[in-house]
């Protein structure tokens, strides 16, 4: 099933009326294996442990975020509320009474318009959110790699016949199967960069540009760890023996589609938390309930957040988020 808006240079026109895009195919293709991928996302996760609690929509602060991404402000009473764009900072606060637990989280983040051409970016996502107490950085990359293989196995037992429809080669994932998933440092992955020519910053995350040439070059997923302090949030826990240097890491697809996964292990501190807070730009004075449950004592921990559109859209092999969505809004692009 090829999709009629392909353009050769990979990405995809914007989506027909929502009507349309709802009958098409190809939506009604990516939603059967949404459906699997969700259903094995619970089967697993549940099996490791973890409880699923569902997210808050909106609240006091959210994720500050990253990229030139937005948060939506909501009038709460009264309040300036925010639209969640990340419930990170609910997870970590739901370690008090839940020491696994994930939710199935929706997301709204009012990304800049220039990123509509990417194929990669949606105005309302969902991520599979995963938090762990006492977890390691090793930890929650074991989880995060077990999570995405037991996803591709059970959507290949269930729906091959969907996958075919679409165009997807199974002997794309064969090499996800068969092996341990390789892992480079962020400064590796910047050398590797500069050297095919790509002049990527040694002090920011790896740009659109330099993930998907990465991707491309990987013959199956791979993690990036040690992104420098400032390149993320407050809430990533710096190398306690590498000042500078981060315990977190990205789980990047093979293949051109790049980011699956990102996460870290926690900063629980509370005085690091506001250094890392002040350091970052940000107001402790917004944080103030999680600065509370912080200086009451929240558990160390790590976790991740995986998008669910850009497993759906890894697993399809289609073109752009859009495709994966039911009600695709677009960066810069009023939809219904």
């Amino acid at each position: 099933m090829h999709h009629p808006d392909h353009q050769p240079d990979g990405r995809t026109h914007r989506p027909a009326p929502l009507g349309e895009h709802l009958s098409a195919p190809t939506t009604r293709a990516a939603m059967a294996v949404q459906q699997e991928a969700l259903y094995a996302a619970r089967e697993f996760l549940r099996g490791q442990g973890c409880t699923e609690l569902l997210p808050p929509l909106v609240g006091p602060v959210t994720d500050p975020g990253g990229r030139g991404a937005k948060a939506l402000d909501v009038d709460y009473y009264g309040q300036p509320y925010k639209l969640m764009t990340s419930a990170i900072l609910y997870k970590q606060a739901s370690l008090r009474g839940f020491d696994r637990l994930f939710y199935i989280a929706p997301n709204v983040r009012v990304e800049p318009p220039e990123t509509a051409g990417t194929g990669r970016h949606l105005v309302e996502f969902h991520q599979i959110d995963v938090e762990l107490a006492g977890a390691t950085r090793d930890d929650a990359m074991e989880v995060a790699a077990g999570l995405l293989t037991h996803v591709v196995r059970h959507v290949l037992d269930t729906v091959p016949q969907v996958l075919t429809e679409l165009g997807r080669d199974p002997l794309a994932f064969a090499e996800l199967l068969g092996d341990k998933f390789d892992t480079c440092t962020h400064a590796e992955a910047v050398d590797r960069l500069r050297g095919g020519g790509h002049p990527q910053s040694a002090d920011a995350e790896i740009d659109w540009v330099g993930e998907e040439t990465l991707s491309r070059e990987a013959d199956r997923p791979f993690f990036v760890t040690d992104y420098p302090k400032g390149s993320r949030g407050f809430y990533d826990r710096e190398d306690p023996q590498r000042p500078g240097v981060l315990r977190n890491f990205d789980l990047i697809a093979h293949g051109g589609f790049g980011e699956l996964v990102s996460g870290s292990e926690r900063e629980v501190d509370y005085a690091t938390i506001v250094t890392r807070m002040r350091e970052s730009g940000e107001n402790p004075a917004k944080y103030a309930w999680y600065l509370t449950m912080a200086r009451e004592g929240i558990p160390g921990s790590a976790g991740f957040g995986m998008g669910v559109q850009r497993l759906v859209r890894f697993l399809t092999g289609l073109d752009a988020l859009w495709q994966v969505s039911a009600y695709p809004k677009l960066p810069g692009v009023v939809a219904p």
